[in-house]
């Protein structure tokens, strides 16, 4: 029985491993139907998806891919053994042949269609085409990604089987390889979303945190009573964070505002409350609207109520583009509710958005509400990112938005949106997703690009109009669990001109290529995947609506307004 239990403890072979296992260590050896699986998973990589992709980056997610369809191959192939009561058996020298030569023509042709759809979806965006020798990267970092990612899972395999061998000891042989099973189970879940998830959204917690105690070089106190931080501020300079400090410190002066305009111009209010101003989300908006009143935001011609992105983050085109287009009649409040970066925040923040979104504009619809009815600014909200998603939950749906604001703008938001899910799912017939038509445009509607015709041309849009602006090549708007399993209307009705017309939904494929855009949907150019820049002047000028106003203007202000490069 001893010599049972130790020969149980030894490594056993990898069979039908690779031939070469003689002289090759055991971390490089292969199972056959793992290997055939593995490749057809870095194959299925290289097809198209929403954005380009690096050499390398592309080397990262096909290592990845073979990895998963690797793991998939050898439990398949055990099950089927189990099923089929067949103990594993070594493969013959020509399988092998087979998948090495199999496995060469379809890696080849792979990578170069691959670049070719790679070529195709930069063409569309207009990014620079890199040397086609930095595609080639793309099989070496694959290759080293699915042996490191393989080797790490053999690593869990074997402390299982140390487990297995020495629980085998004390119970019996079942409930030994029970138990061992559900303990390596239990702690790789724990250390991956414990120790390596939380660990990590600690980590960055602290490290942003710090961050946030930072001031930008050129960013100074203002000397405005108009703004937080400044003289008789009931929020603290000290307080605002970083991305506050940059709001308040910041945007056009009264002299650009005039220049532009060629009218006397107003000092626009921008009030702020940073995460360390007070202790709670509802605290922040109180906060915040006791010195957006101070400051005599509430006199002013329009009001604009913003939900921040990430770490507070308020997206400088917009609010710019907004003091413009009102001549700086207006006053703008914000509120932070994390340090966490914009596309982690969508990952862990989501609750914290929800409540500081609801919190801030309550605040100030409350204090709004009192006044007279003549004496109201005109009150709009505004959302981009996980900002939409925040500046969404104070309202119940169409009907409420349109009897509490005078006009919304939600920038790409996120699939799991409330009402951009309902007003999307519940589009009139005939109308697509990526520009759906709701209830025939009356109060909601949707814009690829709001400089030109908002559909539904021929019907009128309301007194209180709310707009999303959509890119069809925003991974943010369109990732979704949903993906897994099911062809998405975006990818069966007319698509966007921006998405490569060779993308195709696959089961369990496209949502992992989608996946894999989501880090990329900044790294491309303005007026695609997540970048949102001119846009911004088109569509408050479409809400706002001012006297006077004419393309020319519009396209002035863009090219004032757009970043450097």
């Amino acid at each position: 029985m001893d010599r049972l239990l130790t020969r149980a403890a030894r490594p056993v072979p990898v069979q039908g491993a690779w031939p070469v296992s003689r002289t090759a260590p055991r971390w490089l050896q292969y199972t056959l139907p793992g290997a055939w699986v593995a490749l057809v998973f870095a194959c299925l990589s290289f097809t198209p998806s929403l954005l380009p992709r690096s050499g390398p980056f592309q080397g990262f997610v096909s290592g990845m891919s073979a990895a998963i369809g690797y793991g998939l191959g050898v439990l398949g192939a055990w099950l089927w053994r189990e099923f089929a009561n067949r103990p594993p058996r070594n493969p013959r020298p020509h399988a092998w042949r087979g998948l090495f030569v199999t496995g060469g023509v379809a890696l080849a042709g792979a990578l170069v269609l691959g670049w070719h759809w790679q070529r195709g979806i930069r063409e569309l965006m207009g990014v620079p085409h890199p040397a086609s020798a930095g595609f080639l990267l793309a099989p070496v970092v694959a290759a080293a990604v699915f042996v490191l990612l393989v080797a790490a899972g053999r690593g869990l395999r074997a402390v299982y089987r140390r487990l297995d061998a020495r629980l085998a000891r004390h119970i019996g042989p079942r409930a030994a390889r029970a138990t061992s099973g559900l303990a390596v189970l239990v702690l790789t879940a724990l250390v991956a979303s414990g120790v390596l998830w939380d660990g990590s959204i600690a980590l960055a917690d602290r490290t942003l945190a710090l961050r946030d105690t930072t001031t930008d070089e050129g960013v100074l106190r203002p000397g405005s009573a108009l703004r937080s931080g400044g003289p008789g501020s009931k929020v603290s300079w000290e307080s605002l964070g970083r991305e506050g400090r940059n709001f308040v410190a910041r945007g056009p002066s009264v002299d650009a505002l005039s220049e532009f305009s060629g009218a006397a111009a107003k000092e626009p209010i921008r009030v702020y409350a940073g995460y360390d101003s007070a202790p709670d989300a509802e605290a922040r908006a109180e906060l915040a609207v006791d010195d957006l009143e101070r400051a005599g935001g509430f006199e002013r011609a329009q009001l604009l109520v913003v939900t921040t992105t990430g770490s507070g983050w308020v997206v400088p085109e917009a609010v710019d583009a907004f003091e413009y287009v009102t001549g700086g009649d207006s006053a703008i409040v914000a509120t932070q509710y994390s340090h966490l970066w914009s596309w982690l925040s969508v990952l862990v923040d989501q609750e914290r958005a929800r409540e500081a979104g609801r919190a801030l504009f309550d605040a100030v619809y409350e204090r709004w509400s009192r006044l007279p009815v003549g004496g109201r600014p005109k009150l709009f909200v505004f959302g981009e990112s996980l900002g939409s998603f925040g500046g969404e939950t104070a309202f119940s749906g169409e009907r409420d938005l349109a009897n509490r604001t005078d006009g919304a703008l939600f920038v790409g938001p996120p699939h799991f949106n409330t009402l951009y899910r309902e007003f999307t799912d519940q589009r009139d017939p005939g109308s697509p997703e990526v520009e759906p038509v709701y209830r025939r445009g009356r109060t909601v509607r949707f814009s690829r690009r709001p400089g030109e015709v908002i559909p539904p041309a021929s019907e009128r849009w309301g007194d209180s109009r709310v707009l999303y602006l959509l890119h069809p090549s925003d991974p943010i708007i369109w990732w979704s669990p949903d993906l897994l399993l099911k062809r998405p209307d975006w990818l069966r009705e007319p698509r966007g001109e921006d998405v490569l017309g060779e993308m195709v939904w696959l089961p369990f494929v496209t949502f992992w290529q989608v996946t894999a855009d989501l880090p990329l949907g900044m790294a491309v150019p303005p007026g695609y995947g997540h970048v949102y820049t001119g846009e911004h002047v088109d569509a408050w000028v479409a809400l706002l609506r001012p006297e006077g106003w004419t393309g020319q203007k519009s396209a002035r202000l863009r090219a004032l307004l757009k970043p450097a490069q």
